[in-house]
Order: C-alpha cells, then structure tokens, then sequence
C-alpha cells in the first residue's frame, strides 16, 4: 500500500507495554494489526496482513513525558509495501519481549514502551523515521530495520544523535561499519555467502551456477559478491551473473540467458516478493526443477509459497533459526508467540524479539540509561541466549553465530542443516 505526500511519516502505533497509560487525553492511534497491551496482555496481531499507519503522530504517554517512569524505544519497520511480512513479523517480535521484559518489572523499575514508524519499505522514509525518533521522540534505542538499504538510511542519524540501534536482520557489512553507536544481533552476508557455497559445493555437488540478483539492493549485491567469492574459491564456477532491479516483475530475459548457459543451480539473493515470481518463470521457461535457485534469508516469508507455488519446490536458503530446533529456548518462544499471535514464527519475528531481548539487558546491566552508557553495555553482550542462536557481538559490533539451512517444500520449510562460523 502506497501513501499520499501527507503520509509519509505516519506513525502506526504507540504501544504502551504492560501497563495501560494516555497522553493528555488523547488515546495512542491503534490501527488493523497493531495491537496496544493493556494490563500486561497482548491482542493477538493479524500477521498476515499489511498495517496501515495513522496520519498524525500520537503523544507521548503522561507517564514518559511527565513522570519519567517509562523508558521509550524507537523502532522502524517495513509495515507496508514490498517488504511488509518482514516488519510485521519483527514487530510482532519486538512487542512480544517487551510484553514479557514489563511482566517482569521492565527496567530499572520502569516499565517500557515502544513507538513505531512505518517506513513503506523505503530507504528514505526509514531515514526520516530513524530522524524523528531521536530527536523529537527522544528513544533511549532504536530498532530497525530489517532490509540493509534501510538500516544504512537510518544508521547516521542514530549514529550522530549517540543513541544506539541494533538491526535485528541487516545482513550487509556495510550497517555497522557506520558507526560505534550500530549494532546487529544477526550474522553478516560473508558468511551467509559462504554458508550456501559450502552448501552448493558440500552437499548438492554442483560445480557450475548462475547468479540473479537485483542490481539495486546493498543486501542482494553483497551476498552475490560473497557467494561468488566461496564458490570459486571451492572450485565452483559462475557460468553467467544477470541483474534485475527491484519493482521488475518480468524476468523471462535474464532466465533465458542463464538457462543458455546451463547451469546446475541458480543463486537468486533476493526477498521472496521477487524470489517466488523468478521461481515461477524460470519453470515456465523451462528450467526443470533439478536446478535448484538458491538463495538468503531474505526469502523467509509465507508469502513464497503464495508467490511461487510448487516452482519454488525444491530449493534451498540460508536462514537464521528453524522452528524444528528442540532447544527449550526456541520451543518456549514458539509456545508464546502463538499464544500471542496466533502463528508460527519466523525468522524475522525471533530476530526481532532477540533483538529487543539485547537492549534490554544491556539497560538494565548499564549504570544510567545515557547513550553512551547503552551503547558500552550492548557492545559488551556476550553468549546472550537468543531464540536465533546464542549471541556474541564481536569488535565490530556484529553477532557471532551459526546458520541454518532450509529446504522449500509444500507450504513449509524444511531443516537441512547448520554451520557455524
């Protein structure tokens, strides 16, 4: 769903966790598929939805603006346009830990509240987003956000006002390498590249790929030069690199030229709203399905079933966590993610509950809740135990942590494998 020009910056929701406050009389704008806690309760979200955001900013509640007993973040989120499932899922994740941080006595004695901002899935309003919240809402954190051009949009704002961001999925290396005040809690696009070329060589045997990726994303340009890197440097052999930008929707020219050149699999780094179509193609053109398109976790959405059906069958991606882990941590956050959402959560919804989970330890392990502060004890996490693998952020801010390979199969995703770094 696309906005007028009065709409740019719309704020979706301001969510009052865990206790039930409003600003000057004014009940904070709640909208389909926000949900707003009351009491320590959580409405259960449609995750299968895009949310529309409100056109005027809601207030700050009394209690943040006046008693100072709330601790606010800031999150930005693709909640519209081409990447909604990403922000929803995030979202949905974010909300869940700040629910159980609140149940819990919040931090230091405050409870929490997050406000957020719906960015279209554009660079530039996540930019104006990330602006607003640190200097207007004055954020204590940002979250956000989960595509790489938008974190790198964001990051110099949070960067300059020292108010720390952690990105629950920017992959790119580029994101952190912003600044001190920039963090991830996923693991970076080197070894997701190289975590499908091990794959691609190890256990698929293939010695010869193509690559399609979009000429105009950070994250599908980084994984293609990392994928062809490992791959090579195994063996491997690239036949042909195509490109396409985001908004194609006719791929037909670029599958002909890499089906010329008979590969034995096809590396397609994109997000699932390009992925499933290019799947569909490349079958109608007839490329059979024992080529497989590989690819990254930014194919992890429901929506890949809906957009390439049984062409997508059959092929694999690097991902961040499977639902089939029997880890007590993971099944605990499955069993409370349906409870409060009604679904299984993807890897976008942990991220983002991981993601929240990092800041908020890190607040209440800081002697004050300054930047500077926030930022040394995040910076300091070490073996968090996350539900997307135990985190430890190395030097430059990035998460040390292993990856999972998923197989795609009849409207579910499959555990193949795990490598760690």
């Amino acid at each position: 769903m696309w906005r007028n020009s009065l709409t740019l910056l719309g704020l979706l929701a301001l969510l009052a966790i865990g206790c039930e406050q409003k600003g000057a009389g004014t009940p904070p704008s709640t909208s389909s598929g926000a949900t707003t806690a009351k009491s320590g309760g959580t409405a259960p979200a449609d995750t299968h939805a895009a949310t529309p955001a409100t056109s005027a900013a809601a207030p700050i509640t009394q209690g943040a603006a006046e008693g100072g007993d709330v601790v606010l973040f800031g999150e930005v989120g693709s909640l519209t346009g081409p990447e909604a499932s990403f922000g929803i899922s995030t979202r949905n994740g974010i909300e869940l830990a700040i629910n159980q941080a609140n149940a819990a006595g919040g931090i230091k004695g405050k409870k929490i509240a997050v406000r957020v901002y719906d960015d279209q899935s554009k660079p530039e309003e996540a930019a104006n987003a990330a602006t607003r919240l640190v200097n207007q809402d004055r954020v204590k954190v940002l979250l956000g956000e989960v595509a790489s051009s938008n974190s790198l949009a964001m990051a110099p704002k949070a960067q300059q006002a020292r108010v720390p961001m952690i990105s629950p999925s920017s992959t790119n290396p580029k994101v952190t390498e912003v600044g001190t005040y920039i963090f991830r809690v996923c693991f970076i696009d080197p070894f997701q590249g190289f975590v499908m070329a091990k794959f691609a060589h190890d256990n698929l045997k293939i010695t010869r790929a193509a690559v399609l990726k979009d000429q105009k994303s950070d994250y599908s340009l980084g994984l293609t030069e990392f994928f062809t890197r490992k791959f090579t440097e195994m063996g491997g052999k690239i036949a042909t690199t195509e490109a396409y930008a985001k908004g194609d929707s006719d791929f037909r020219a670029q599958l002909t030229a890499i089906k010329a050149q008979k590969p034995e699999a096809i590396y397609v780094p994109g997000y699932y709203s390009d992925v499933g179509i290019i799947a569909r193609q490349a079958r109608e053109l007839g490329i059979p399905k024992k080529i497989p398109l590989l690819g990254g976790d930014g194919w992890q959405s429901y929506k890949l079933f809906e957009l390439g059906g049984s062409a997508i069958e059959g092929s694999y991606f690097s991902d961040h966590y499977s639902p089939d882990n029997p880890s007590p941590v993971v099944q605990k956050f499955l069993a409370e993610y349906k409870a409060a959402y009604g679904s299984v959560p993807d890897s976008l919804a942990g991220l983002g509950y991981d993601a929240a989970r990092v800041a908020i330890a890190a607040m209440q392990r800081a002697p004050d809740l300054s930047g500077p502060a926030v930022r040394d004890a995040i910076a300091q996490t070490k073996d968090f135990p996350g539900v997307t693998g135990t985190i430890t952020l190395d030097e430059n801010r990035n998460a040390v942590k292993p990856a999972v390979v998923l197989e795609v199969g009849d409207g579910k995703m499959k555990y193949i494998t795990t490598t760690s770094p």
